[in-house]
């Protein structure tokens, strides 16, 4: 008996590793991908799983969630990890890659497929059979629309800056405290006083600040309301104390007295392992994060687990509707993967294909869905990206959002490689249980 064809709306990492997925499964697959006969602002060529930014996937070590995502990818057989790996060129621990030899890899494999077939057009609608949308960060107007009104959101969200994430466990709680502006709340907010002295270092580095150029499409999307701190900062040195780091309405315990200035910080997932900066969307180097924002007695110590970025990224509101396999909740034909549902980087775009093909196979097969084990890392992405977050917003992988171990282990290096064995052992007995990887 013949299988349902499958569409894969976009070419990226993503929908490569969707189709290469169902096509291995046995399913008849179509990948829309309207390169090179309509190009984005960032695209240069027609390859499928054409990087466009860095040529790293970061590293490959296990004490690192980025290791552990690969990792339970090769278990999955994943496209893109064999192809980086054939392509990869000297980068120390990083798994660098040969970008052209790369994109090229990953074209050639697919157009070789017996079960798949591309297709060099636009999409102007979502069809009505089983279908994978993974049209990126810089997804069409004409697809942006259509997804708009499938999923009954007025608009996509248009995310240009956002503030850094630190880990719990690296804040000094001996220099913050737990209150709500005016008593309101239960203490929602932990609080980084500092005294003038303090900030006024803190300011003088942050306007000397190196920060990273802006290409045109992403300047226009540049708005008011998400102001880069350093672009505030630059409108006076008082201008941060009315605004992010205004003091108003705190008193510090300790002291009894309002601080001269506060960074507060917002809990960030559930678990309260990890904590945002409010109000620190930021446009700086990576390098110059760190260094800026460890100056805030608080933080000196801080592990980023998410630097700041800005940059154009059209993202649904995935915790409203999907559910952990990345189904629409109202179109159950409709799976989305990559940048569009709120994952950040290109390895955990690559792993949300993967997701969205194994909830389309078991549809088309009549299998009941599965979801992946929050022990996992792409379990845990996956439930971050789909549970309800009033200040959801994209993510890279992290051990901050797996859940803690059962016991306290005091080394950072050996509690990571501890969490990255229990989710391979869940990985193996998941893809056991299931049946999930195809050959």
């Amino acid at each position: 008996m013949s299988q349902e064809k499958v569409v894969v709306i976009g070419g990226g990492l993503a929908g490569s590793e969707a189709a290469w997925y169902l096509a291995n499964s046995g399913i008849p697959v179509e990948i829309w991908e309207m390169r090179p006969e309509k190009q984005t602002p960032a695209h240069r060529t027609g390859y499928l799983g054409e990087l466009v930014c860095s040529n790293s996937l970061k590293t490959e070590a296990l004490d690192n969630a980025s290791g552990l995502l690969k990792e339970e990818m090769a278990m999955l057989s994943s496209l893109v990890i064999q192809c980086a790996r054939k392509s990869r060129v000297p980068a120390g621990g990083a798994l660098a890659v040969d970008r052209e030899d790369f994109a090229r890899q990953v074209t050639q494999a697919l157009e070789r497929h017996p079960n798949v077939t591309i297709i060099r057009r636009e999409a102007d609608e979502i069809p009505s059979g089983p279908v994978i949308i993974a049209t990126g960060p810089l997804s069409s107007e004409t697809i942006s629309g259509a997804i708009s009104s499938m999923t009954g959101e007025e608009n996509l969200y248009f995310y240009d800056a956002a503030a850094p994430i630190v880990t719990a466990e690296s804040i000094d709680f001996s220099k913050a405290f737990a209150a709500s502006r005016y008593g309101k709340g239960q203490g929602d907010y932990l609080n980084c006083p500092m005294t003038k002295e303090e900030y006024n270092d803190f300011y003088a580095a942050l306007l000397s600040a190196e920060r990273h150029p802006l290409h045109e499409f992403e300047k226009e999307v540049f708005f008011e309301g998400c102001m880069p701190i350093e672009v505030m900062a630059a409108r006076g040195e008082q201008t941060l104390l009315f605004g992010p780091l205004k003091p108003v309405g705190l008193i510090d315990p300790r002291t009894g007295q309002q601080p001269y200035s506060v960074v507060q910080l917002r809990q960030d997932n559930k678990e309260g392992t990890l904590f945002n900066l409010v109000g620190f969307q930021t446009n700086l180097k990576w390098p110059e994060q760190k260094r800026v924002f460890s100056m805030i007695p608080a933080l000196r110590n801080a592990e980023f687990v998410r630097y700041g970025v800005m940059h154009r990224n059209t993202f649904i509101n995935s915790p409203k509707l999907l559910n952990s396999n990345l189904q629409v909740i109202r179109q159950p034909n409709v799976f989305m993967a990559g940048q569009i549902t709120g994952v950040e980087g290109y390895v955990e775009s690559a792993a949300a294909g993967i997701v969205a093909a194994i909830g389309v196979d078991r549809l088309v097969k009549g299998q009941e869905p599965v979801s992946f084990p929050r022990e996992t890392a792409i379990g845990s992405l996956c439930s971050y990206i789909t549970t309800p977050n009033s200040h959801f917003q994209p993510m890279n992988v992290n051990f901050g959002l797996l859940p803690p171990l059962e016991q306290r282990v005091r080394s950072k290096k050996q509690r990571n490689r501890l969490l990255s064995e229990r989710a391979l052992d869940k990985m193996k007995a998941f893809i056991r249980q299931h049946s999930i990887a195809p050959n």
